[in-house]
């Protein structure tokens, strides 16, 4: 069974149709990049899967239960389901420790003391652990978005969303965060990342999905995808990337 299932999924703004009937599969302890050039609807799925977006029709299933059934608790799902943002989303006016402590005590009910060693955990796997009192401000880039992914990890997610979690960054500072992304798939993490980074794409994802005006036009190992493409437009892409 998937960990989650896309099925004829479509989402119209006004008259534009971003995404046109998409069917597609996430496997446990699979990593999926999403590419395509910019409006060909990644972002907006990544968005429909963690409910930042409402899809007009269609269903996603998380674990063999559709995320719009009414019953469904949205905040427990996302805590489930993490997102790592573009622009990381932190809040700059606390302090990396309470950046990553504030969705546990809220959405997960834990004690401070518990939330903190959760924290300082996952602080020192994406190396800031000296950074936990600074305030988030005072970070560069690739710190903030390395204290973005400590602190979706801190919900104990079955899977991570990125969405184009390096294209902020100064060129530098991109390697910092993707040797993080790359420690987490070898770890076994479920990873979906939409991104223009086609050699962490090569390297560490298991399974590779090029979109092109809302819909998938090819899908497959990276291997297969890169070298030997099928489809035109899969080419034309590539060639230009």
């Amino acid at each position: 069974m998937p960990l989650i299932k896309i099925e004829n999924l479509h989402k119209k703004f006004g008259n534009l149709e971003v995404l046109k009937g998409i069917n597609f599969d996430i496997n446990k302890g699979s990593v999926v990049c999403l590419i395509g050039s910019s409006g060909s609807g990644k972002s907006t799925m990544l968005r429909c899967i963690n409910q930042l977006e409402t899809f007009d029709s269609g269903d996603i299933l998380f674990n063999d239960k559709s995320i719009v059934d009414k019953n469904a608790n949205i905040n427990k799902y996302r805590s489930k389901v993490g997102m790592v943002f573009q622009s990381f989303n932190l809040f700059n006016n606390m302090t990396v420790l309470k950046n990553c402590t504030l969705a546990q005590v809220k959405v997960l009910n834990r004690s401070n003391e518990e939330a903190k060693e959760k924290a300082l955990f996952f602080l020192k796997k994406v190396g800031l652990l000296n950074f936990a009192n600074a305030n988030a401000s005072t970070l560069s880039g690739g710190q903030k978005q390395r204290v973005a992914i400590a602190r979706a990890l801190c919900m104990d997610p079955e899977v991570l969303l990125f969405d184009e979690p390096t294209s902020s960054l100064d060129p530098e500072m991109v390697q910092e965060v993707l040797s993080v992304m790359k420690s987490l798939a070898n770890d076994g993490l479920t990873m979906i990342v939409v991104t223009h980074e086609m050699g962490f794409a090569q390297e560490v994802a298991n399974h590779v999905v090029f979109m092109d005006k809302g819909i998938i036009v090819e899908e497959g190992h990276p291997d297969e995808l890169f070298n030997n493409p099928k489809n035109s437009r899969t080419k034309e892409f590539l060639n230009h990337m």
